[in-house]
């Protein structure tokens, strides 16, 4: 398989680039993204084939039907770290709600929210090809709270990678920031910002682009890559799940094979979704992905008005921080599917130049084909914490906003498939607060939940308070270039 532009070729950088060569330089011509150039099918017998398959036996099928220049032995070693996951025979459980809803709690790994999923079998194949290529990189990582943890983690301590992961200072959870801040590996450099993870995610895609900037990492022979989902190695892993997810509920009786259902996505840069969407389009039977936001509802306005507009919207600091975010990365990666290389480049230049850009109303139609929308307040996610606390299930805020699509989003009696993004110990004062008690601290948040709902506080995440801060920088993002400069 190759990979093409989003935007469009330059004639500087190559038509067409391999899997490997996307993930290790994944800025494409005109600030763009990488995509397959088409994507494998997945029939009947495929799904029949796998429907007991254990979740790394799909990955190896999935990755076999993708093609890519990964070698088996590098693969089935990137796989193994689902071993280190709660479960190792269960590393994604589905747990059911409703009689038509089933949560997948993509968040059992070491950083406690869905990015492992992903980053953890990511991070051990490109520092395995930068090892092989005996090349260096920088990588970078901008984080609105999980990204960050789960890209530290994966790339501690490996060979042939540095890590600069960018985080909005005061944007995060306190875990999320305790997971960065107490890193100490020395090949990893957190650096909070002032400012919100648009600013963050600006600056990473600027760095990406900028010459200059890859000149002066040559200096010390050092390459640029990113573990944002603007890499596509990040992408491939975020289809499977979806497919797993559909195969568990076939395996369970709740549905047959061939029966289509909702999924449900929190979504903030939206490669969650796009791994849906891709899973749709390459044979799941999906009968339309449905997308939930916090008030920074800047897709909800795309999915239903199909207006894109930062022109009248300011970032608001929420209670699922992880969500707010108003420049959506992975949506380009729609457009380009949908409407071609052309019109994506004048969408994606509209919003550069405008700060906004619309869609014609018959793109609007098509791109509705597959999505919906709609967005929950603070107050509203609360309501859903506590409404499911007393039917003995704990979610984060992320995962609460989808409740809201599920009630009121579906036109048909379908299964429905709801993903919790976060485990709740990376949020507990605001899941303490939706269930009647206010607490200043975390460690009493985590402590007053844990003992009365009876549900575990991982060890990763309560030595957290215990230890020391490694990383206490904090810049403006003009310095950002400097900073990470000074630590390579």
């Amino acid at each position: 398989m190759t990979f093409i532009e989003t935007r469009g070729n330059d004639g500087v950088k190559p038509a067409e680039v391999t899997f490997s060569q996307a993930i290790l330089s994944p800025s494409a011509s005109f600030g763009g993204l990488y995509v397959p150039k088409k994507l494998p099918t997945l029939d009947f017998d495929f799904f029949k084939a796998h429907s007991n398959s254990h979740y790394k036996e799909l990955c190896k099928a999935l990755f076999e039907k993708f093609d890519v220049d990964i070698a088996e032995v590098d693969l089935n070693a990137a796989l193994d770290r689902y071993d280190a996951f709660d479960d190792p025979n269960d590393p994604v459980p589905l747990k059911k709600v409703e009689d038509d809803a089933f949560v997948s709690e993509l968040w059992h790994g070491p950083t406690r929210a869905f990015k492992d999923m992903a980053l953890q079998p990511f991070g051990y194949i490109l520092s395995k090809l930068a090892e092989k290529r005996k090349e260096h990189y920088l990588i970078m990582a901008a984080t609105s709270g999980d990204t960050g943890p789960a890209t530290l983690e994966t790339f501690k301590n490996a060979s042939n990678v540095k890590v600069a992961c960018l985080y909005p200072g005061g944007g995060t959870s306190d875990v999320q920031r305790l997971q960065m801040v107490t890193e100490e590996a020395n090949n990893e450099k957190v650096i909070g910002i002032n400012g919100d993870f648009d600013d963050a995610q600006t600056a990473l895609k600027s760095l990406l682009a900028s010459d200059s900037f890859k000149a002066k990492l040559q200096e010390s022979n050092t390459q640029l890559s990113a573990a944002n989902s603007v890499n596509f190695g990040r992408i491939i892993f975020q289809i499977i799940y979806h497919v797993h997810s559909y195969l568990e509920l076939v395996k369970r009786g709740e549905i047959s094979l061939g029966e289509t259902v909702y999924l449900v996505v929190p979504s903030g840069n939206f490669g969650n979704a796009l791994g849906g969407y891709y899973a749709k389009k390459m044979g799941l039977p999906v009968e339309k992905i449905l997308i939930s936001s916090n008030i920074n509802n800047i897709l909800t306005d795309l999915i239903t008005k199909g207006e894109y507009d930062l022109t009248c919207k300011s970032l608001i600091q929420t209670t699922s921080p992880a969500m707010d975010i108003l420049k959506s990365s992975n949506v380009e990666r729609i457009l380009f599917d949908k409407f071609g290389s052309s019109r994506t480049k004048q969408l994606m230049d509209d919003l550069a130049e405008n700060g906004k850009y619309k869609l014609t109303h018959e793109e609007l139609e098509i791109l509705r084909e597959d999505f919906d929308a709609t967005f929950s307040s603070d107050e509203e996610g609360k309501e859903v914490i506590a409404e499911y606390a007393k039917k003995g299930y704990i979610m984060d805020p992320h995962t609460a906003t989808c409740f809201k699509a599920y009630k009121n989003l579906r036109k048909k009696s379908l299964k429905t498939i709801i993903y919790s993004t976060a485990e709740w110990t990376k949020f507990s004062p605001t899941v303490c607060e939706a269930l009647g008690r206010e607490v200043e601290r975390d460690l009493d948040a985590l402590k007053w939940i844990s003992e009365k709902f009876n549900v575990p506080v991982p060890k990763m995440i309560a030595e957290l308070f215990e230890k020391p801060i490694v990383h206490k920088t904090v810049i403006d993002k003009e310095k950002i270039e400097e900073e990470i400069l000074k630590f390579i």
